[in-house]
C-alpha cells in the first residue's frame, strides 16, 4: 500500500513539474508576442505555485530548478516592461518638452503594445514603483525644478485619432516665464505650475488611476515638498515680526495646494507626513523666530571674534574718566555707566555692541507673539553666554599676562553683570504674559561677576608672582655692606619699582577707583611685607650693613611716591571729609612697619626697648620674636642687651 501511494505521489509531482515548465514556456512565448497582461497573470500564479519567498529547506530539488527558470522569465518581462515605459515617456531638455507615446513597439516584439497595458502588467507583478522610478526622477529634474526655481509655466497638448478618438501622443511643454523679474510673493505661480504638471501626470501617464497616481506621488512628493520649502517657503519667512501677518496668504495658498493634491490621490489624505508644506507654513512663526535667533547669535559671535579689544591711546594718556569730569566720553564712546555702582568705566566695543543687540532683541520680545518671544528670549540669553564662551578662549594669552586687555575684559564682565541685573526691571513688564513667568536674567549676572573677580585676582597674583621673583634676586638682603651684594639688592628694588609703575600705568586708567585702590593695596602689602620679613630675618648685621639696608628702604619708598599719590587721590575722593594720612597706613599695614624698620636700623638699643614697652611696635605689627631677633642681629652680646631682652620679654 505504501509503495503504491508513493508511486502515485511521484507521478503527481512529475505532472505538476511538466505543467509548470509548460506554463513558463507559455509566459516566454507571450512576452515575445506582446501578450503582456496574460504573461503577467501567469507569472503571478506561478509565483504562488512555486512558493516564491516561502522556500523550505527540505523540498524537491526540481523546485529550485523551476524557480531559476521562473526568475529568468520574471527578469525578462521586467526588463521589457521598463523598456516600454522608457520609450513611452521621453524627455527632451533642449526643446523643454516631455512627450508621452501611447502605442509602443520594441524590437523582438510582434505587434503594438499600449502604455496602459504596460502599467497594468507592472502593477500585476508588483514592479510599478520600479518601473516608474526613472520617469519620476526625470520629471523632477526637467520639469519640477524649473517650475519651482524659475517660475516656469506649463502647456499641455494631446493628439487624438480621428476615428477611435484614442490618445496617440501627449506633450507637456515648459515655458519660460514672460516676466523673469516678477517675484512670486505668495506662491501662486509655483503652486499653479506644479498642479498643471500633476494634472498631466494623472491624466496622460497614470490614466487617472488613483493607485498609479499615488505610486507616482510617493516617488516624487518628498523631493517636490523639499524643493518648495527650500526655494520658496523658507525664503518667504518675514524679516521682522511686523510682517508675520502677511504670511497668512501664503499659508492659505499652501493649504489649497495640498488639498488639490489630496483630491487627485497624489498625496495621502490621512498621512500627516504628506502635509509637509502646510505644517511648515503654519509654523512660520517658529521658523521666523528660529532664523532670527540664528542671525542674532551669528551677529553676536562675529562681533566678539572681530573685536580687537584695543585701548585708545588718548584714554591711557588722559587717565580715568572719573578724574576728568567725564571728558573721556567725548573722545571714546565706550566709557559706560554702571547701573548699580554709580561709577563709570571703559569697556570694549564688543561689550557695548553685544548689549545693544540684547536690548534690541528684548524690545522685539515686547512686540512679538508668545512663541516668537520665547525664541527671542533664549537668543538674548545665549548671546550673553557667548561672551563667556568666546572671549576667554580667543584672548587666552592676554589673560595669562599682566596687560590692559585683561583689565578691559574684567570691566566688560563687570558691565555685563550690571546690565543683566537691570534687564528684568526694564523690559519684563512689557513682555507677553506667558513669557513673564519664564524670563529670567538675574541668574546670569553671578557668572559675569565671578568671571570679573577671577580675572582681577589672576592679574593681582601674576603681579605678586613677578614681584616675588624680583625680590628673590636680592638673596634675602644679606651682606649689603658689600658692594656687589648691595648692587644686587638695589637692582631687585629697582625691578620691584619698575613692576609697580607698570601696574600703575595699566590699572589706574582702566579699573574703577575703588577696585584700583583695593588691588594696588593688596600688591603693595604683599611686596612690602615680603621685604620687611626678609630684613627682619637677617641674623647678623654689621653697622655699615644697617645703613645700607636703611638706604635701600628709603630709596624704594621714594621711588613709589608717585604710586602712593595716585592711591591717596582715590582715597581723598572716596572720603574727602574723613581723609587723613593714617588711612593709607591702615590699608597697607606693612607700609608703616617697613618705615619703622628703617628707623630701627639706626636706633639705640634702649630706644628700641622703650618703643616696645610703650606698645608702639606692637601697634605697628611687630611681634616679640621679631624684635628680639632684630636686636640680636644688630647689637653684640652685652649686659645691656640681656637687660633689654629681659625687659621686652616681661612687658605686661
Amino acid at each position: 500500500m505504501k509503495e503504491a501511494r508513493a508511486k502515485r505521489e511521484i507521478l503527481e509531482l512529475v505532472r505538476i513539474i511538466v505543467g509548470i515548465s509548460e506554463r513558463l514556456g507559455g509566459v516566454k512565448e507571450g512576452v515575445k508576442n506582446g501578450r503582456l497582461r496574460l504573461a503577467a497573470d501567469d507569472i503571478r500564479e506561478l509565483k504562488k505555485v512555486l512558493r516564491i519567498g516561502d522556500e523550505e529547506e527540505r523540498e524537491p530539488v526540481v523546485y529550485g530548478l523551476l524557480r531559476k527558470e521562473w526568475l529568468d522569465c520574471f527578469e525578462e518581462i521586467q526588463e521589457l516592461l521598463v523598456k516600454f515605459v522608457e520609450n513611452a515617456v521621453q524627455f527632451e531638455p533642449d526643446s523643454s518638452i516631455v512627450r508621452v507615446k501611447y502605442r509602443l513597439s520594441v524590437d523582438g516584439i510582434a505587434g503594438v503594445v499600449d502604455l496602459q497595458s504596460v502599467l497594468d502588467s507592472m502593477e500585476v507583478i508588483g514592479i510599478l514603483d520600479y518601473g516608474l522610478a526613472k520617469v519620476a526622477d526625470q520629471m523632477i529634474k526637467h520639469v519640477i525644478i524649473p517650475v519651482v526655481k524659475k517660475g516656469s509655466s506649463i502647456s499641455t497638448m494631446v493628439d487624438l485619432k480621428d476615428v477611435s478618438k484614442e490618445m496617440t501622443e501627449a506633450i507637456l511643454k515648459i515655458l519660460s516665464t514672460s516676466n523673469p523679474t516678477k517675484v512670486d510673493m505668495d506662491g501662486e505661480i509655483i503652486y499653479s505650475g506644479i498642479i498643471q504638471v500633476i494634472n498631466f501626470v494623472c491624466k496622460c501617464i497614470c490614466f487617472e488611476n488613483p493607485s498609479w497616481t499615488r505610486c507616482f506621488g510617493r516617488l516624487t512628493w518628498p523631493r517636490i515638498s523639499e524643493l518648495i520649502i527650500s526655494n520658496f517657503l523658507s525664503k518667504a519667512i518675514p524679516e521682522d515680526a511686523s510682517k508675520l501677518a502677511g504670511f497668512q496668504k501664503i499659508i492659505k495658498h499652501t493649504y489649497e495646494f495640498e488639498t488639490a493634491l489630496k483630491e487627485k490621490a497624489f498625496i495621502s489624505a490621512s498621512d500627516s507626513t504628506d502635509q509637509k508644506l502646510s505644517n511648515f507654513a503654519e509654523n512660520v512663526e517658529l521658523h521666523f523666530a528660529s532664523r532670527k535667533k540664528t542671525e542674532i547669535l551669528a551677529k553676536a559671535r562675529n562681533l566678539l571674534l572681530q573685536c580687537d579689544f584695543t585701548i585708545p591711546q588718548e584714554y591711557t594718556r588722559n587717565g580715568h574718566p572719573m578724574k576728568n569730569s567725564g571728558t573721556a566720553v567725548n573722545y571714546y564712546e565706550h566709557v559706560v555707566d554702571l547701573l548699580f555702582l554709580s561709577e563709570r568705566c571703559l569697556v570694549s566695543k564688543a561689550a557695548t555692541q553685544l548689549m545693544d543687540l540684547v536690548h534690541q532683541t528684548l524690545k522685539d520680545i515686547c512686540l512679538s507673539s508668545p512663541r516668537v518671544a520665547l525664541e527671542f528670549y533664549h537668543a538674548a540669553r545665549d548671546a550673553l553666554i557667548l561672551y563667556d564662551a568666546v572671549v576667554p578662549v580667543k584672548l587666552e594669552r592676554q589673560l595669562d599676562a599682566v596687560n590692559q586687555v585683561a583689565v578691559l575684559i574684567h570691566n566688560d564682565c563687570l558691565y555685563l553683570s550690571q546690565e543683566i541685573l537691570g534687564l528684568a526691571f526694564e523690559y519684563r513688564p512689557d513682555f507677553p504674559i506667558s513669557i513673564k513667568e519664564h524670563a529670567v536674567f538675574v541668574d546670569l549676572a553671578p557668572r559675569f561677576q565671578v568671571m570679573a573677580e577671577e580675572i582681577l585676582q589672576k592679574q593681582i597674583q601674576l603681579v605678586i608672582s613677578n614681584l616675588k621673583e624680583a625680590i628673590d634676586g636680592a638673596d634675602g638682603f644679606q651682606n649689603t655692606h658689600q658692594a656687589q651684594q648691595f648692587e644686587s639688592a638695589k637692582f631687585s628694588i629697582d625691578q620691584v619699582v619698575f613692576i609697580l609703575e607698570k601696574v600703575h600705568i595699566i590699572w589706574e586708567p582702566l579699573l574703577l577707583p575703588s577696585t584700583y585702590k583695593k588691588s594696588l593695596c593688596m600688591v603693595l602689602e604683599s611686596v612690602l611685607s615680603r621685604i620687611t620679613k626678609d630684613i627682619l630675618l637677617l641674623d647678623d648685621m654689621a653697622a655699615e650693613e644697617t645703613l645700607q639696608l636703611q638706604r635701600l628702604i628709603h630709596l624704594m619708598l621714594e621711588s613709589i611716591s608717585s604710586l602712593m599719590e595716585s592711591l591717596i587721590t582715590v582715597i581723598q575722593k572716596e572720603r574727602p571729609e574723613e581723609y587723613h594720612t593714617s588711612l593709607v597706613d591702615d590699608l597697607i599695614p606693612s607700609l608703616r612697619k617697613i618705615r619703622k624698620v628703617a628707623e630701627l636700623l639706626d636706633m639705640p638699643l634702649k630706644s628700641i626697648t622703650t618703643a616696645w614697652e610703650s606698645g608702639e611696635l606692637i601697634s605697628i605689627g611687630f611681634t616679640m620674636l621679631e624684635v628680639k631677633d632684630f636686636i640680636k642681629a644688630i647689637f653684640t652680646d652685652s649686659p645691656l642687651r640681656k637687660e633689654c631682652l629681659w625687659r621686652i620679654e616681661n612687658v605686661c
